[in-house]
Parts: structure tokens; sequence; C-alpha cells
């Protein structure tokens, strides 16, 4: 058995192993046992004709290889003083699914939870409800434990959209000489050729439809690199720098600070820690 997918619940101070089969979760018969008093055995519970019958129904209903004549065979005598039957034998007869026998440090006998609560009632009435309120209890916080990794993964992969998005789309393109030796009607054009890499004209030209200007799409990393240039390109002026050197600074400033501004940690903090 595998001890990494093992999950323990606790039943009257009891603690019980659940273990995936498949798709299923089959629980320890055998931990369960501890909690029944007197020397019993599980090969008590399955000689009873009761169980014999549950079983075959059991097994009738979800194991479509189940041998119905070795079956037929183990009732006749079950009940029987001198009949004993073990859970491997039962398996091997039977071809069953119900139960299992595993050996090793963390084998034991399981059964699949149909099973193992109608066991559960062979301890005691009282055994037989804690089982299943614990079980339910076990399954909910599993569901609960889903539920938070999905929204967790998922917004990880949103969060990864969004940034590769901004790194791909939204990192300003180094200009061209020949865009840096044009000359602008206005210095607002010369921050958004070097920040969106086109003039204010250009933008409506291409975007018929917007309101606004490129500036009103910007982001809020846009936003903070835009204020930056707005003030380098003061300064710039008054140190007598040409247009086109100003330009051509700024835009290699923008592609720098963009690519500081869009980094995880600091997207996470323009959008308010989200």
């Amino acid at each position: 058995m595998n001890k990494k997918v093992v999950k323990t619940i606790s039943v009257l101070e009891n603690d019980i192993r659940v273990v995936p089969v498949d798709t299923e979760d089959y629980i320890s018969l055998t931990d369960m046992l501890k909690a029944k008093d007197g020397d019993f055995f599980i090969s008590d519970w399955l000689r009873n004709r009761n169980t014999v019958e549950f079983l075959g129904i059991w097994e009738s209903v979800h194991n479509p290889d189940f041998n119905y004549g070795e079956f037929a065979i183990i009732k006749s005598q079950a009940g029987l003083n001198s009949y004993k039957i073990s859970v491997k034998e039962w398996v091997e007869k039977t071809k069953a699914i119900g139960l299992t026998a595993k050996a090793g440090r963390y084998g034991g006998t399981f059964a699949h939870k149909d099973l193992a609560f109608e066991f559960g009632m062979w301890i005691s009435p009282k055994f037989k409800i804690y089982l299943i309120k614990e079980f339910q209890r076990l399954k909910e916080a599993e569901q609960a434990q889903l539920g938070w990794d999905i929204k967790r993964n998922l917004a990880k992969i949103n969060y990864r959209i969004h940034t590769d998005a901004i790194k791909n789309n939204l990192i300003p393109p180094e200009l061209t000489g020949q865009q840096v030796n044009l000359v602008y009607a206005s210095e607002a054009d010369v921050l958004n050729m070097a920040l969106f890499g086109i003039t204010a004209k250009e933008w409506r030209g291409a975007n018929p439809g917007e309101k606004g200007n490129v500036r009103d799409q910007a982001n809020a990393s846009q936003l903070v690199c835009l204020a930056n240039m707005e003030n380098l390109n003061a300064l710039f002026i008054k140190e007598g720098l040409s247009q086109a050197e100003r330009l051509t600074k700024l835009n290699r400033i923008a592609i720098e600070q963009m690519k500081l501004l869009t980094d995880e940690s600091r997207v996470k903090l323009l959008d308010g820690g989200k």
C-alpha cells in the first residue's frame, strides 16, 4: 500500500486508514477491528451467512466478473460451524473486488466504503454512525481542498496569461532611425512614440470606433512609465537635447521601465495586490 496516498480518520479514538483503489475509497477493516471488544477476526464476519449474502448482492451490482458459481458454493456453507474462509480465498474464488488484502508494513484488509460501513455495524451501531460521519467529514475536506487548488491554479494560469500578454504586447518597440528622424507636431507625440510606438493621429486612424486617445487606453504600468518620461523629457529639454535625441533616449528608457514594471511582483502591486 502506498504510504503517500493513505489518509486517516479518527473514529471513537481509533485511527482508521482510508486509501484509494482505482477511483474508489477503501477503508481498513484491520484498523476497525481494534474497536471491537474481545478476540474476533475478519474471517468471523466473513463466515456469517448474512454477510455473505450482502457481499454477493454488492458484487452482483458492481462487478461484472463476479463468479456466481463459486459464490453459490460459499453461500451454501456459510454459517456452518465447520466453515471458515479468508478474505484472500473469498477474492480468489469469486473474483470479488469489494475486499482486498494487502501484505507488508502498510497492509491489512481493506473494503470498499459500502462494505466497510456494513462491517462497522458488526463492530457496533455507534461505531458505524461515527465511521460514516468521519468519512463524510474527510470527503468534505477533500472537496474544499480540491476547490481551493482549482481556484489557486486558475489564478496562477490567468495571472501568467496576463503577465505574458503584457510582456509580449505592451513592451515598447525599439524605434527605427526613420521614425526618430521624423519631426512630431507636439511634445506629447514624442512621449506617445517613445512608449506606444504610435502618434495620437495614427492611433485615432487605427481605432476609429474608440473614445478618447491612446493614453486613455493605457494600463497602470504604462501610466507609471508615462509619468516618469514626462519628468525626464522636461529635464532633457532643459539640457538642450534635440527632439530626435530625446525620442531615442525616452524610447530606450520606456523599454527598460516597462520590463521592470511588468515583472510579476510589480504587476501585483500596481493591480492593488491581487
